[in-house]
């Protein structure tokens, strides 16, 4: 298969459509996983299952050079897309509000490529079609299911808006940031709302609790240090005149690092605990470890900067975004395993990720496809 680049991307933009019309939540990615499965045997390229709904290619396994590994994710979201798209999704109440269905398909638009250059590869590339990032530790499965194995160096990225088409991120160090839930319960003692000295209000405990919550970030960390704890749900149902028993809180932790995220988990105990007290209640809490920070390797990363001089040109730096960004992303079981680094690429969208009216710029394809070429080392498409 011979396809100018032109036809490439033109391709890579069909199949990007294909895929946001029908999305599929974390682990039963099955008609995407097939999609992908048939581009490949379209290709002409050997594949494998992984991870279920994953798939691993293999190319030029016997060049000697550095083995490359490039990453897509494959899942949607479980939110009802409000676009108003030709292809807007047909499954109701999913939608791929984070782009990953133009992840996957500048991946299959750098397969392509790659096929029809496979013996100018240097060295062994890995392709890896990865399910489950959306929360789902979807990597941490591909890694457990070989994806990684004889790789050397592993490279990802992701869409991001807000910033402008042509400008990117890809520091040393930590990029995305890492994350955690957590829960608390308010226990207190139920009765009648006439008679406030005969109970221990839990009602009253939580909203004391959300609001001493926010010293965490304006007071118990440094203010170099980037951190979010965000109470997004309060729970305490009763009837209009009965103060209930218990009352429970959830939330969700972003940190810089992992021992950061661990010192903000601490805190949440303490002024859960501490301001329960003061309101004659008791505080239970659990937090969660979800994902760790998305850490760049300094040689990978300046490898991959590199790239992004040669797809995008010299200004692609953004130099007034910080970093890491406190979203997170599973890439960091990649990292942790092997040197490998993840960039963000703006795409200038103007609805954010996870919104009802997000949707990937195809104008990315091109680039994201050209970085994707490049760091495997194939020649340069015109």
């Amino acid at each position: 298969m011979n396809d100018s680049w032109a036809e490439t991307v033109a391709r890579a933009t069909e199949l990007r459509r294909e895929l946001h019309r029908r999305p599929e939540l974390a682990w039963a990615e099955h008609a995407t996983a097939a999609a992908v499965r048939a581009e490949l045997d379209a290709i002409g390229l050997a594949w494998r299952p992984c991870a279920d709904t994953g798939t691993v290619v293999r190319l030029a396994p016997t060049a000697t050079g550095r083995h490359v590994a490039l990453r897509a994710d494959l899942d949607a979201m479980p939110i009802r897309e409000a676009t108003g798209l030709p292809y807007a999704s047909a499954t109701d109440g999913v939608m791929h509000a984070c782009g990953h269905d133009g992840h996957t398909a500048a991946l299959l638009a750098a397969a392509r490529w790659l096929h029809s250059h496979e013996s100018s590869l240097p060295g062994p590339v890995t392709l890896l079609f990865q399910p489950a990032e959306e929360g789902g530790h979807g990597a941490r499965g591909m890694i457990a299911d070989g994806a990684l194995d004889g790789v050397e160096v592993v490279f990802g990225w992701h869409n991001w808006p807000g910033l402008p088409l042509g400008r990117a991120l890809c520091p040393d160090g930590p990029v995305m940031s890492a994350n955690g839930t957590f829960e608390i319960e308010l226990i207190g003692r139920g009765g009648h709302a006439s008679q406030p000295e005969a109970t221990r209000d839990p009602v009253l405990a939580a909203a004391a609790v959300v609001v001493a919550l926010q010293q965490i970030v304006a007071r118990r960390t440094s203010p170099q240090q980037a951190a979010v704890v965000a109470v997004t749900s309060l729970h305490a149902e009763s009837a209009a005149t009965v103060t209930p028993d218990t009352a429970r809180l959830a939330g969700s932790v972003r940190a810089a690092d992992d021992e950061a995220r661990t010192g903000v988990f601490a805190l949440i105990d303490e002024i859960a605990g501490a301001t329960a007290a003061a309101h004659g209640v008791r505080a239970a809490t659990v937090t969660t470890v979800r994902y760790g920070a998305t850490v760049n390797h300094p040689r990978p990363a300046a490898d991959l900067r590199e790239r992004l001089s040669t797809v995008l040109g010299p200004n692609w730096p953004e130099p007034a975004a910080a970093t890491p960004v406190l979203a997170s992303e599973d890439f960091s079981y990649y990292l942790q395993r092997i040197p490998g680094a993840f960039a963000l690429l703006g795409s200038g969208t103007a609805a954010p990720l996870h919104s009802a009216e997000y949707d990937f710029d195809d104008a990315l394809l091109d680039p994201a496809a050209r970085l994707l070429v490049g760091l495997a080392g194939a020649p340069e498409p015109p």
